[in-house]
């Protein structure tokens, strides 16, 4: 109907997991991703936020906006993501040997462990926030290629949901972190340790991928 419907959506992952299985929607994003004309929003961060509001308004359609409940920091220059996805963070170069992809409250995780590479390991990082698949595959081949080089063999995607569909941007073998099961209950600290969501844990997670892709 081209209606002008916004939801906002603010249990958007298993760090709700202190009130039960309920409150887990681990399957959800990939579930409403895959509806026609359907705009699926998840911001990294404040500013984020308020760009996927002017967005949801732009957009003779329907949007859900998928919050958190969790403290994020709160990044610069986040105008990238009226394009549904954009380069957050970079270091090292002339291109990145790693490209991690998160979106929602797991982008600060990416950076973190994009910065340990980095410092820790030398190796040439960017992370990108794809808060809207739908708006990233309306953008020209030439912008999304240069936000995720196909060229770039090690891709990693982190999000706090099913790993389903993810392989479209980080290839067949790519590293795809998030959670493919239902029934822990816990505080949030202790659901991103369990599940390896912590930037310690993707960090190490990463780490042993890219042994095995540039060995």
């Amino acid at each position: 109907m081209s209606a002008r419907v916004i939801y906002v959506m603010t249990h958007d992952s298993i760090f709700l997991g202190e009130d039960g299985p309920t409150h887990q929607p681990v399957e959800h994003l990939m579930a409403l991703r895959v509806i026609p004309r359907m705009r699926v929003i998840r911001p990294a961060d404040a500013n984020e936020t308020a760009l996927a509001w002017r967005m949801a308004l732009e957009y003779q359609g329907p949007t859900v906006l998928s919050l958190t409940r969790q403290n994020v920091p709160t990044y610069d220059k986040n105008e990238g993501a009226l394009r549904g996805g954009y380069v957050l963070y970079e270091r090292g170069g002339p291109g990145p040997q790693v490209v991690l992809i998160g979106t929602g409250s797991e982008v600060h995780v990416a950076v973190e462990v994009a910065k340990a590479l980095n410092e820790q390991d030398g190796r040439a990082v960017r992370v990108v926030s794809l808060p809207c698949w739908e708006v990233f595959e309306a953008q020209d081949a030439a912008y999304r290629e240069s936000v995720i080089p196909p060229r770039t063999g090690a891709r990693v995607s982190i999000e706090a949901g099913v790993t389903f569909g993810w392989e479209r941007y980080t290839g067949e073998l790519g590293l795809r972190i998030g959670v493919d099961g239902f029934g822990a209950s816990a505080p949030a600290p202790t659901l991103a340790e369990h599940y390896g969501l912590t930037p310690a844990k993707a960090l190490a997670r990463v780490r042993d991928y890219l042994k095995l892709v540039q060995s």
